[in-house]
């Protein structure tokens, strides 16, 4: 499948990857427990039933302590803007991002458009309503 982009074009590190990273146009430093806008200068257009999703890389997270502010970005195949990364600096030092700097991955997979009808009450299951712990934390 080909994507069609405009500016940087995301970027596998080996061709086997599910991500493909994103990179800063910006210079900021981040302060410890503070929040930056990062900008990728990259524009896609998903084809429908995919979707983009926009997930830290695990060296920023595990080595630095500096992740997605929402958790994880979904971009819609409608979407043409662009992909902008909000990270949030967890750790106790200042982080700093370079023109350059590879800032997140972007996966595309593909997503069943479904509708969502309205009824009385729904089908059973083994689980039932258990939820948070339920499966034996």
């Amino acid at each position: 499948m080909q994507i069609p982009v405009t500016g940087r074009v995301p970027v596998r590190q080996h061709p086997e990857d599910a991500g493909a990273d994103l990179t800063s146009v910006d210079s900021v430093t981040i302060a410890p427990g503070e929040l930056a806008e990062i900008h990728t200068g990259t524009t896609v257009a998903l084809p429908e039933g995919t979707v983009g999703l926009v997930i830290v890389r695990s060296s920023l997270g595990f080595v630095h302590g500096v992740s997605l502010a929402n958790g994880v970005g979904v971009i819609d195949a409608g979407y043409r803007g662009e992909l902008r990364v909000k990270l949030v600096n967890q750790s106790s030092e200042q982080y700093r991002v370079n023109a350059g700097d590879r800032v997140a991955q972007l996966l595309v997979v593909p997503v069943h458009l479904c509708d969502f009808v309205a009824v009385e009450s729904l089908e059973g299951s083994d689980r039932g309503r258990g939820g948070f712990g339920s499966t034996g934390a």
